[in-house]
């Protein structure tokens, strides 16, 4: 992998992880067109995207903190040293709960579809143009609804729908940020409050598909495959960052029909790719 495409990948990877048009489209995208996915060998391409998403874990980490901070050491005090149960707890560690219980749905579900999800199946370039045109709907319906309840209301069945949302994004196109955020909407979550838990739930799925992949990666990969690994993560990291920052400020004043229309317009480019044969 020349330098230049690992810096490309880890721009890719980090500047659409956490706005809803995708990474893993985009991802895929770029990798058929680039000429890095081994349509012979997809367990790769999976690999080397959860790998550098190890980077945009960085990104959040760093990010939320002092968030991260306050909601463990609130549940450690909490459940250890006062021994208090989670229903009676603190809204800033019931919050650590919440995220816990949300993860369980992709979790399961990731283990129990590990070689769906590792197949050709899943770089299909027109199962992604479908999952990118259905989520933009589902979006944009998102949307209509009222949306006015706080990160502090969220309850346990709130947690559970958020985190089975979340679990679609293991198709690629869906977009981890666009199933939870939309779902957010749906049950009445304000919209920059709904991107702050979709953050805060993306850590533990981030964490558990990035490990179980390097430890593949460590075993499929070259060394220099490898290098070049370590740098798209590192550009991932710093622009990950970056687009944090920006779709929590995007969020506070406007909506998310642009990126449901962006991603329409991809959808759209994919399949005239595909039937132009540059795609296959």
């Amino acid at each position: 992998m020349p330098l230049l495409l690992a810096v490309l990948l880890g721009l890719v990877q980090g500047l659409t992880e956490f706005i809803p048009i995708s990474s893993t489209a985009h991802m895929t995208l770029y990798g058929h067109l680039s000429g890095l996915l081994d349509p012979m060998h997809p367990e790769q391409w999976t690999a080397t995207i959860a790998v550098v998403q190890l980077g945009t874990l960085l990104a959040v980490l760093a990010y939320f903190a002092r968030d991260i901070g306050s909601i463990t050491g609130a549940v450690v005090r909490e459940t250890i040293v006062e021994r208090k149960l989670p229903h009676r707890q603190s809204a800033v560690a019931r919050m650590g709960w919440l995220v816990a219980l949300g993860s369980l749905p992709i979790g399961v579900l990731g283990l129990l579809l590990r070689r769906v999800i590792e197949g050709s199946a899943t770089k299909d370039p027109l199962l992604i143009a479908t999952l990118l045109a259905v989520v933009a709907v589902v979006m944009l319906v998102a949307e209509r609804r009222r949306a006015v309840r706080s990160l502090e209301s969220l309850m346990v069945v709130d947690a559970l729908v958020i985190g089975f949302a979340q679990a679609l994004a293991l198709l690629p196109g869906a977009s981890r940020s666009g199933t939870t955020i939309s779902a957010g909407l749906l049950l009445g979550v304000e919209r920059s409050a709904a991107a702050r838990f979709s953050f805060l739930l993306s850590i533990p799925a981030l964490l558990a598909s990035g490990v179980l992949e390097l430890i593949s990666a460590l075993r499929i990969l070259t060394q220099q495959q490898l290098w070049m690994l370590a740098i798209a993560t590192l550009v991932a990291a710093l622009s990950g960052y970056a687009s944090i920052a920006f779709l929590l400020s995007y969020l506070r004043s406007h909506r998310l029909h642009g990126f449901a229309y962006y991603r329409l317009v991809l959808a759209g480019v994919i399949i005239a790719l595909v039937w132009g044969g540059w795609l296959q």
